[in-house]
């Protein structure tokens, strides 16, 4: 339940009677506007303009990140630089989460934008590794505010039917970075040096700032139609200590596989299973129906499919001898069809066949990372890679971006900040889990003889890709029959 900051009674109506007098100045023009019109457009434009930055840095820092690590003398510490932005930004969405309900989606977003800019200045003036990895875990902790305070702007300043569609163009402002993202960023790796990866983006982030935050401010600030009387939700802080605490653990012990490191993998348990019991939706590990549902299929979907797609890479590389520029574009085209399967969601049309086209979606995704595997066959051609990674993608665009239009369809204005938070950590804690998962059963089966030879194809290891490909079919399986059960059932029955 959302909570909010005791304030005096003018400070606490003032947001609620801005909205107002914004919502009935735009009322007149609005109505038949898009994302685009004249009330929303400055929002929309700033908004979309964040998520670039994001998937741009994203996209670039895979591949700035091996040289980073030689540099720095720290590729023992390789990992960590991935599972540290991972972990702290589950806290960061939990907070996120409370902030937002409080007081409103500005001051996360803003204090997420300069932490995740103070991150990116950490890590590209590092003289380090482990100054590197700091930089990489405040990055985190500030996009994990930013991702659930961009989410509860879309629920308070678009009305229901605009949602999908800006869902769509947040899914759309992935796919240029995504296909320049690497190239780009292996020039500048190349000709200015890794650090600049790193320190060119926090300046681009000042038009984006200038754009969204008036109007955020006008349209979403403050708390929503609740008496601002109730302190802080301690507990749930306390929680999402130990979540971000508990995935370090099991990322820890799923690199290190010695029998010592069963005592950090059982305390990481011990401290993680309590912490997502009391975060998620109650019936989330059981698939009650409605929300509960949508936050796990949120993890199911992106916990499988990114856990395969980080093994593509060195796949074609290792087993099929594609240069990494090769390799990396074969993933190319799948941000195209990604944005492509969240343009369809967002069409009023399919509304009333939602749940339909995300059973679609899944068994696209478990079909795709099925297929992947097919490639260690020498027969078969390494482009059916690319192949089966656009059509996976067009299915993670349908499912994605819908979890996103059902959870806020199914929270309470007051809850839309921790139910977004909860959908977040539900994305997030799957692709550390199962990355860790995917990473002990790749290193298992000698897996660790291909990443030493990852710059030529000398060493085959086909069963240890197998082992990580099809579990995670396994899992997006599962994801299709968890679509049947996103909304609740006539009668209320779960």
């Amino acid at each position: 339940m959302a909570v909010h900051e005791p304030r005096d009674t003018a400070t606490a109506t003032e947001p609620t009677d801005r909205a107002d007098r914004a919502d009935r100045a735009d009322s007149a023009d609005s109505a038949d506007e898009g994302v685009l019109g004249r009330s929303h457009r400055a929002l929309s434009i700033g908004i979309v303009s964040v998520v670039l930055l994001i998937a741009f840095e994203a996209t670039a820092v895979a591949t700035a990140m091996p040289v980073a690590a030689r540099e720095l003398h720290g590729v023992s510490l390789y990992a960590f630089a991935f599972s540290g932005y991972f972990t702290t930004s589950l806290f960061g969405m939990v907070l996120a989460g409370q902030w937002s309900d409080r007081r409103g989606p500005l001051g996360p977003l803003t204090a997420g934008i300069a932490a995740f800019a103070a991150g990116l200045l950490l890590a590209g003036t590092a003289g380090a590794m482990w100054v590197f990895v700091l930089g990489r875990a405040v990055q985190g902790f500030g996009g994990g505010l930013v991702i659930v305070a961009l989410y509860v702007v879309v629920g308070r300043a678009y009305p229901e039917r605009l949602r999908p569609a800006i869902m769509a163009a947040f899914a759309a402002g992935w796919v240029v970075p995504s296909v320049v993202g690497p190239l780009a960023a292996g020039a500048v790796t190349e000709h200015l040096g890794w650090r600049w990866v790193f320190v060119g983006i926090p300046v681009l982030v000042v038009f984006p700032l200038a754009l969204a935050l008036p109007q955020i401010r006008r349209r979403a600030s403050g708390p929503v139609e609740r008496a601002a009387d109730a302190s802080p939700d301690r507990r749930r802080i306390k929680l999402a200590l130990g979540i971000s605490l508990g995935a370090g653990l099991l990322q820890y012990a799923a690199q290190d596989l010695r029998w010592i490191s069963l005592l950090p993998g059982a305390a990481g348990a011990a401290l993680l299973v309590p912490a997502v019991l009391g975060l998620l939706p109650r019936g989330t590990y059981r698939a009650a129906r409605g929300l509960p549902s949508v936050v796990l299929l949120r993890g199911i979907a992106a916990g499988s499919f990114i856990a395969a797609e980080s093994f593509v890479p060195l796949m074609l590389v290792t087993q099929r001898g594609l240069s990494p520029t090769l390799a990396g574009l074969s993933l190319a085209a799948g941000g195209v069809t990604w944005a492509l399967g969240s343009w369809v969601q967002s069409r009023a049309r399919v509304e009333p066949y939602r749940e339909r086209l995300m059973a679609v979606g899944m068994l696209l995704a478990a079909a795709a990372v099925a297929a992947a595997p097919s490639v260690l066959i020498d027969a078969v051609p390494a482009w059916t890679v690319a192949v089966a990674w656009a059509f996976g993608c067009f299915g993670m665009g349908l499912v994605i971006s819908s979890t996103s239009v059902l959870l806020l369809q199914l929270s309470a204005p007051e809850e839309a900040g921790a139910n977004s938070a909860a959908l977040q950590i539900s994305d997030g804690l799957a692709n550390v889990v199962l990355l860790a998962a995917g990473g002990a059963a790749f290193a298992a089966l000698g897996g660790g003889s291909v990443a030493h030879a990852a710059t030529q194809a000398t060493a085959s290891r086909p069963a240890a890709f197998a082992a990580v490909f099809l579990p995670m079919a396994a899992v997006a399986l599962v994801g299709a029959w968890v679509t049947t059960r996103l909304r609740t059932a006539p009668g209320g029955t779960r």
